[in-house]
């Protein structure tokens, strides 16, 4: 793919690849827009890259690219974040009313195409506090994207403020088919369709995709098809994508060196992801089924919780010291966003790949770490001592 290339085009092509994974709608007035004209300029040969390897789409203009992706089926933690359920349906009623409403409009009357089209949609609408609040959440995620700007005021559902549309932006938005789809089941199923190439798109997405993938959770005949090609894949993702693969027997990583491709660093330095981070030693002590999980009882967590936050009483926030079982949601939460774990009918199982973070302590809890109590210093020689001949 790369032949007849030089070093510096061959590099400039990864450079724009990885970018667009991690950024599949690319502006030029937006983040890591610099590379908008690089990508433009070997536009061909990254269209030609992403629809042989992945299946997937690359629309390249000038003041823009946009990577149509397959969509994400039941997996939901890549959405946006603090993105309600009923913000996504306001999204989805807005990006419907845009399409009729030509390139400016008054904000009052947008949420007023949008409110109607809710209601013709049979969903109720509620003008409180939270509804208000997640028809804002979905106007300014609209606003970060670049489909909507704000000409005059700001996007706030109780003030007025006129509105641009970039209507190019706009049509560019959705993956699936739109036309094809019969109901919104069929439209998500047809936006997760796989690539022309069947199982080898399949995988090669999950790959680029996922940091872990694990044959317990692949169909057959793409555990099977993964396990033939491991060492060529690993090559061609390195050399295509920056990534660095590890093959092991329950499966195969994918890591970035350079940190760019990742949405969610683990561990971190919040008070769930060091919880989290410190719990896994004895999480991980469970003997692991036949498809190498470790199950977690939720109640252990929250004694584990307990200990931990009792045993550290000053490392945490109050906010969830406070509330012993919303930090225990928090943390399961967290794990199952990165990976790490995965909801069962009666727990959660922890993926093997969690034996990469068990981390080792350089010290005592402070509970245990008490000093014992020493009588107070006699008085030494001072400036005021009278001198002793």
């Amino acid at each position: 793919m790369f032949d007849g290339l030089s070093e510096i085009d061959a590099a400039d092509i990864v450079r724009c690849a990885r970018t667009l994974l991690r950024r599949p709608l690319l502006r030029a007035d937006g983040p890591d827009g610099e590379l908008v004209v690089l990508v433009h300029r070997h536009r061909v040969t990254l269209q030609d890259l992403f629809a042989r390897l992945l299946g997937y789409r690359l629309v390249v203009e000038r003041r823009f690219a946009r990577l149509h992706k397959s969509g994400p089926v039941d997996d939901d933690s890549r959405g946006v974040p603090g993105m309600s359920p009923r913000g996504y349906a306001y999204l989805a009623l807005t990006l419907a009313v845009l399409t009729g409403i030509g390139r400016q409009a008054l904000l009052s009357r947008l949420v007023a195409d949008i409110r109607a089209a809710a209601a013709e949609a049979g969903i109720a609408v509620v003008d409180d506090v939270a509804d208000r609040r997640a028809l804002t959440a979905a106007l300014r995620h609209l606003v970060s994207l670049g489909v909507l700007h704000e000409t005059e005021g700001t996007v706030d559902v109780q003030t007025e403020a006129l509105i641009t549309v970039d209507t190019d932006l706009l049509g560019q938005l959705l993956t699936g088919p739109v036309a094809e789809a019969t109901s919104p089941e069929r439209l998500v199923e047809l936006a997760a369709r796989p690539g022309p190439r069947g199982v080898e798109h399949a995988v090669r997405r999950r790959l680029v995709e996922n940091p872990v993938v694990l044959y317990a959770d692949l169909p057959p005949e793409q555990a099977d098809w993964l396990r033939r090609h491991q060492r060529k894949e690993s090559a061609l993702l390195e050399t295509c994508f920056g990534l660095r693969t590890e093959r092991r027997a329950e499966g195969v990583l994918a890591a970035d060196p350079e940190d760019y491709l990742t949405d969610l660093h683990f561990p971190g330095a919040s008070t769930v992801a060091r919880i989290a981070l410190l719990a896994l030693p004895e999480l991980l002590e469970a003997p692991p089924g036949a498809d190498g999980r470790h199950p977690v009882a939720a109640a252990d967590l929250r004694a584990l919780c307990a200990r931990l936050v009792e045993d550290h009483p000053t490392a945490w926030s109050r906010q969830f010291t406070d509330d012993l079982d919303r930090l225990v949601d928090e943390v399961l939460e967290l794990l199952r966003r990165t990976g790490l774990a995965v909801p069962t009918g009666d727990g959660w199982r922890l993926n093997p790949v969690a034996h990469r973070w068990v981390p080792v302590p350089d010290g005592a809890p402070e509970r245990e770490a008490e000093q014992p109590a020493t009588a107070p210093a006699e008085p030494g020689w001072s400036l005021f001592d009278e001198e002793i001949a």
